[in-house]
């Protein structure tokens, strides 16, 4: 039995997140594999603000916001696989665990999410999540992290 795999456009995205710029950190995501895993673009351009200031004539993209941009991913992946397109979903970190960094990522790069749901389930607010992110097929960073996702009561 084969799996459709569903995709969110930048569109999508915005009625599933609450993120806006310049925090937004995820322009596509493809291979959405029901709330199992998922597959976030990000396109890395040197007109971010954090390039601003990190670094100077050398900019790098900070790590927190690689972690960011995952985290990012696996909500849109859940929030496309429960259908919660405009359901003001909520999204907060409560653990980022195992993270490390192997990779600077630049401006020009594209930064792939590879995110698969450790724990979680429909009507369930917590999540666990890994994930790895990857530039050319190298990796940048890799982090496990718990989430909290919920929409609010009627």
């Amino acid at each position: 039995m084969t799996t459709e795999l569903k995709q969110a456009d930048i569109h999508l995205i915005q009625r599933l997140l609450p993120h806006r710029y310049p925090f937004l950190l995820v322009d596509k995501v493809i291979d959405i594999d029901g709330y199992s895993a998922a597959r976030g673009i990000k396109n890395v351009t040197m007109n971010e603000p954090h390039f601003q200031g990190h670094f100077p004539g050398n900019p790098v993209m900070p790590g927190v916001t690689i972690v960011e941009a995952m985290a990012q991913t696996a909500a849109v992946m859940v929030g496309v696989a429960l259908d919660l397109a405009d359901q003001n979903m909520g999204v907060y970190f409560m653990a980022i665990d195992k993270c490390k960094f192997r990779r600077m990522v630049v401006p020009g790069d594209v930064l792939e999410m590879q995110l698969t749901t450790q724990r979680g389930k429909p009507g369930g607010k917590v999540w666990r999540f890994s994930g790895a992110a990857t530039v050319s097929g190298e990796v940048a960073a890799e982090a496990e992290f718990t989430a909290m996702m919920e929409t609010p009561k009627a």
